[in-house]
């Protein structure tokens, strides 16, 4: 029972999407109506500018970060667990958004600072150098998204549900990047500092 709360109050937490809100209230407008369509930090970064992207960014980590602390507190590890993934969940399918919401990739970093923040912090590492190399958020994403489940066997290889976790973690990840996954392969992905009209 005490799991099941967490996952809905996490779910509930994860669909108050930043970008969405962000974009409301500093341009009166729908970040999903410009730019990729995300509801993200990087469409609002090339669509608003680096303050509201800023706080799209503190605002998806925190709920991430939050949503397991909660989990915690009602329902042990496992609780934890679970509520880092319904808080993604929330944020990719926002129940108070039309369940249109963005790609998680902020959000799931700070649910694993919480889980394994040894880990968080090397992939934070990984993917910002493969950014800044590269100019590709999507790519730096989706190369984290696979290292993770990795990095969690070879560091927690006893522990079962961090491994089912750390694989839910990841696939979503990659399905939410399916379209960038595409365009990269074509060469028509949008490079990090792209402006757009919005």
């Amino acid at each position: 029972m005490n799991i099941a709360l967490s996952v809905l109050i996490a779910y509930l937490l994860g669909s108050v999407n930043s970008s969405i809100i962000i974009s409301k209230l500093w341009a009166n407008t729908d970040i999903r109506k410009h730019g990729s369509g995300n509801a993200g930090a990087t469409n609002t970064l090339r669509t608003l500018g680096k303050t509201a992207a800023a706080v799209v960014v503190i605002g998806d980590v925190l709920k991430g970060v939050v949503s397991v602390i909660i989990g915690w507190y009602l329902a042990g590890e496992i609780g934890g667990l679970a509520a880092g993934i319904a808080s993604v969940l929330g944020h990719n399918y926002p129940l108070y958004f039309g369940f249109k919401g963005g790609k998680g990739i902020l959000t799931s970093a700070g649910v694993v600072m919480m889980i394994h923040w040894k880990i968080g912090v090397l992939l934070v590492v990984i993917v910002l150098l493969i950014i800044a190399i590269t100019r590709y958020v999507s790519l730096g994403s989706v190369i984290g998204a696979f290292l993770y489940p990795l990095f969690v066997y070879f560091m927690y290889n006893n522990k079962i549900e961090y491994m089912i976790f750390s694989l839910c973690l990841a696939a979503l990840a990659v399905y939410r990047h399916k379209g960038n996954i595409k365009r990269l392969l074509n060469g028509t992905e949008l490079k990090l500092g792209t402006k757009v009209k919005g």
